[in-house]
């Protein structure tokens, strides 16, 4: 009984192990990836709750951001954050100042505009189910990270089963926290120029530039 109980305890952690690179999920991350890689710039808005259940919090605020390749601008009721691939500028209207930094395409912070290739690196993924979120058939997807002192220990996302673009992400933080991004609207034709990724303070009178370069 006892190597009976030993054999199907193994046989669990294997299935565990193997289950955590789960190649349906990898099939359905590797189809919505290329699905957004195709597309040379789009817009869309999307709404964020924030929930604590601990702490009795829930909010929720709305947003926008437009992404072309390596560049995003993301608005947010308190702050704008624009990325031109190599600079990152953050302004906060309230304070009227802008921080100046170097992006570093390295970093392990969920970049907001890279979502649909975060678990190419750093991330162990497992399908859950189909499941209706949104009104939409979806795939739900489990990324956990393979390091311990992730950010967040848990990102679940919901994949359009039709059409593969994301319908909402849930983020998981250790202090109880969390995030759900729901998207409310997508353009996939936005035609922005360049310049839409970097920031002007001739444009924005009296700000202060905080240079963290």
């Amino acid at each position: 009984m006892k190597n009976l109980f030993l054999a199907l305890l193994t046989l669990t952690l294997v299935y565990t192990a193997t289950a955590q690179y789960d190649p349906k999920a990898l099939e359905i991350l590797d189809a919505m990836s290329k699905k957004y890689k195709s597309i040379p710039s789009f817009e869309a808005n999307f709404a964020i709750v924030l929930t604590n259940d601990v702490e009795k919090i829930n909010e929720e605020f709305k947003g926008k951001i437009t992404v072309k390749g390596d560049k995003f601008r993301m608005e947010l009721p308190e702050q704008e954050v624009i990325n031109n691939g190599a600079t990152v500028w953050t302004y906060l209207p309230e304070a009227k100042e802008v921080n100046i930094d170097n992006y570093d395409a390295n970093s392990e912070d969920v970049n907001p505009s890279k979502i649909y290739e975060l678990y190419k690196k750093n991330f162990k993924y497992l399908y859950l189910q189909d499941k209706v979120e949104g009104g939409v058939m979806c795939e739900e997807i489990d990324l956990v990270p393979e390091k311990k002192d992730a950010q967040f220990f848990k990102i679940k996302m919901f994949i359009n089963k039709k059409s593969k673009n994301i319908q909402s992400w849930v983020m998981f933080d250790k202090g109880g926290n969390r995030y759900k991004y729901s998207i409310t609207k997508f353009n996939p034709g936005a035609n922005v120029d360049d310049n839409y990724f970097t920031f002007d303070p001739k444009k924005y009178p009296g700000v202060e530039v905080i240079d963290l370069r």
